[in-house]
């Protein structure tokens, strides 16, 4: 299971690295660039999922990855 994604802000494209948590999905992440509070798209569970460029564990480990 990979635990580190990298997340590029819908905004202003600023990409930066994070580690998932692994009990939780994270709902609201501000960009380090420009500052934005962004949130998941429709139908997807977390930022993760939407904007980073791995999956969070929960959607790994149902095997949607």
């Amino acid at each position: 299971m990979e635990l580190n994604s990298t997340l590029t802000c819908p905004a202003c494209g600023h990409q930066a690295t994070e580690t998932m948590p692994t009990d939780a999905c994270q709902f609201f992440y501000d960009c380090k660039g420009c500052g934005t509070r962004f949130k998941p798209k429709a139908g997807d569970c977390c930022v993760f999922c939407s904007y980073g460029s791995v999956p969070c564990p929960p959607v790994q480990e149902q095997g949607k990855a």
